[in-house]
């Protein structure tokens, strides 16, 4: 049950005076919610001061005036076109009040020849005369009082008004009760935060532009408040997973051995050290979630097979999951050989394989014949039953959150799972959004990988680029020529790509082949054999090449319009030419006229190819929502925290949310007590049924 003393943080907007049923629904939506808290969480983009009130003389022309004026008369338009004038004056100079599409009666009935008036707005100069359109406010001088000296500015959505926003929150900061202090007092008195209620009424009622900065102790101490609220959440769910009964698998090494044996290559310091952490994690009583990443082409899928082989040297089975058809019948074909070796059998089930097949695969899989089973969703089906799953490895592409982690652990006798994403993630989103599990990273690639060479372009030399791509094709090598990314818009990416495909066809002949998203996955897998045997010698492709694509002897890519992709994205399309040991080469095409954004991304993709790097960049550069490429489901968004200013305050918060469950695990001090409070606040409710439980 949430706490008796937020009630008032959670009571409907409705019960404000002025919210009717239009109002509410506008609201609901500016909000992203229709309570009070969603309100509150709606910050002010600035403030218009209006103490500034000269003599029209000295009148600065682009200022917010408050001027006391005298009205002259009122000059009707001649056309419908043209506004309606009023002519105002004080003792030193007129001016001249403007409206259009107006109504003259209610102007003359509120601004009646010789009324004095006080006016306030943004003063103009149109023809050498003063003038102000439309008056934000016009009141006689005994309401002078009925004008707020600084006004808070919303962002606003049509049909709602920065005043009715404004009359909204005068009502309700009034009702929120006093809360108690949740933070160290220490920590409070460093930062020199003031009370929670306090900084929330100074942001709504700021009294300085510096009031509403991101940095200002009022914005910071709430921000802190949101992301202690993010990690102590996220610290009781690993809490709650590490206590969570697992089985103690340690396998006697000898189908490790063989498979390391028989590797052309051998494993990296950073792979080895990854084995140990996952090695320990399965031995403990307590149950795995681990999340594994690592650059493109770091070797994550040798260390997900090693971790498949313990729990299956000890007798039971293992499962990978992959996104996509694709990526899972690719990861068959690199297990599976490895399977035959060591005398496994590994078999592939997707939402295609139908009928007697499935049903063989299902008997034989509950009868534990079958080792690994990869497949994509379709593993968790209700009807798949395994004989002894154990380990669980998942390679996703498809980030989900919290909950779906802590469901999915369910699945299996008490299985160990290994979460694994080829896109490196910033400390930041590792901390707000994967703070439940343990992580590892592989920070290495294979010896003898060669760095890619990357030039970045002007659009007008891709005759130039074909040119020299036709050479190398004739000198045997092989490449990727990636489409435009139109936004929004597949079939736009489509007729891109075909008529790409056309006027390369024309240069090569039956050496080129096309590829994209809306093709049956019998022609995507039939293209993508004649690239991997050499039958096509240049695919050309929108971006579901992005993901998993391995075809170690492509070693060119030309990227169209690489202006339009994002960081992550121009990285994973990258990642597809760093497979095999050769030199590669990576051409991005960008079109004049390029934002600064777009620069700082070709630059940084130019000098650099370390991917944690170039992840750090992409927060920065978009910001922690749109990170990644997509927008991801499974990323924390913030109301008042501001990962471009806050992310200190976000370590701090980890840090202090670890000391907290470490001395105070069940939230029973007096603090405890409070952030409990907290976390209702923020409605992390399921962080306290966790607690209870």
């Amino acid at each position: 049950m949430r706490p008796e003393i937020l009630f008032p943080y959670f009571a409907n907007i409705s019960q404000l005076a002025g919210v009717g049923e239009r109002t509410h629904k506008l609201l609901q939506n500016l909000l992203r919610g229709d309570k009070i808290a969603d309100l509150l969480w709606h910050f002010p983009s600035g403030m218009v001061n209006r103490n500034y009130s000269p003599k029209l003389i000295n009148a600065i022309p682009g200022n917010i005036c408050t001027l006391t004026v005298r009205i002259v008369e009122h000059i009707a338009p001649v056309k419908k076109s043209q506004p309606y004038k009023i002519i105002a004056e004080d003792e030193t100079a007129q001016i001249m009040l403007v409206f259009f599409k107006a109504y003259p009666e209610t102007l003359k009935r509120n601004l009646p020849a010789g009324a004095t008036r006080i006016i306030s707005g943004k003063i103009e100069k149109f023809n050498n005369l003063l003038q102000m359109s439309h008056p934000d406010y016009i009141l006689r001088p005994e309401d002078a009082d009925k004008m707020p000296k600084i006004e808070t500015v919303y962002p606003l959505t049509a049909g709602i008004t920065n005043k009715m926003l404004n009359k909204c929150l005068q009502q309700a900061l009034p009702k929120l009760p006093q809360l108690p202090e949740w933070l160290d007092a220490n920590f409070l008195k460093q930062q020199q935060y003031p009370p929670f209620n306090q900084a929330l009424a100074k942001i709504h009622q700021p009294r300085y532009e510096s009031d509403l900065q991101p940095y200002s102790k009022e914005r910071c101490r709430l921000a802190y408040d949101e992301l202690l609220a993010n990690q102590l959440s996220l610290g009781i769910a690993r809490e709650k997973l590490k206590k969570q009964c697992g089985r103690e698998i340690k396998g006697n090494g000898i189908l490790r051995k063989k498979t390391l044996d028989a590797l052309p290559f051998k494993l990296t310091s950073a792979q080895e050290n990854v084995l140990k952490e996952i090695f320990a994690d399965q031995a403990s009583p307590n149950r795995m979630l681990r999340l594994l990443q690592g650059d493109v082409g770091s070797g994550k899928t040798i260390v997900a097979f090693l971790t498949m082989l313990n729990a299956i040297e000890c007798g039971t089975q293992a499962a990978i999951m992959a996104p996509t058809e694709i990526l899972a019948k690719q990861h068959l074909e690199t297990i599976f050989p490895l399977c035959e070796s060591l005398g496994l059998r590994a078999e592939l089930l997707t939402g295609k394989v139908k009928g007697v097949k499935r049903k063989k695969i299902l008997e034989e899989l509950a009868a534990g014949q079958i080792n690994i089973l990869i497949g994509t969703h379709a593993l968790f089906v209700e009807d798949v039953e395994f004989a002894d799953l154990a380990c669980v490895v998942i390679d996703e592409q498809h980030r989900f959150g919290v909950h779906q982690r802590l469901s999915l652990s369910q699945k299996g006798k008490a299985a160990d799972i290994l979460v694994m994403t080829a896109t490196p993630i910033p400390r930041t989103l590792l901390l707000t959004s994967y703070g439940d599990m343990e992580y590892s990273k592989i920070d290495q690639v294979p010896e003898g990988r060669k760095p890619v060479n990357t030039l970045v372009m002007p659009l007008a030399k891709i005759s130039e680029v074909a040119a020299a791509l036709q050479r190398k094709i004739q000198e045997g090598v092989r490449g990727y020529w990636v489409c435009p990314l139109v936004e929004e818009s597949e079939k736009i990416d489509l007729a891109a790509a075909e008529e790409r495909f056309a006027a390369l066809q024309k240069i090569f002949g039956k050496d080129v082949g096309l590829i994209h998203g809306k093709m049956k996955e019998k022609e995507k897998d039939a293209v993508m054999e004649d690239f991997k045997t050499g039958k096509i010698k240049l695919l050309v492709a929108t971006t579901v090449i992005e993901v998993g694509v391995n075809v170690p002897e492509a070693t060119i890519m030309i990227i169209e319009h690489a202006e339009r992709f994002g960081l992550a994205q121009l990285h994973q399309l990258r990642g597809r030419i760093k497979r095999g040991f050769q030199a590669s080469t990576c051409i991005l095409l960008y079109n004049y006229p390029l934002s600064e954004n777009s620069r700082a991304r070709l630059d940084i993709m130019k000098h650099s190819e370390d991917g944690f790097e170039i992840a750090e960049k992409d927060l920065e550069l978009r910001g922690g929502g749109e990170i990644l490429g997509t927008r991801q489901s499974g990323f924390c968004e913030f109301r008042l925290a501001d990962m471009e200013y806050h992310k200190n305050l976000l370590l701090a918060a980890h840090r202090d949310a670890q000391l907290i469950l470490s001395t105070d695990p069940e939230l029973k001090t007096a603090r405890g007590q409070a952030l409990r409070i907290l976390l209702y606040l923020f409605e992390r409710d399921q962080a306290i049924q966790r607690l209870k439980a």
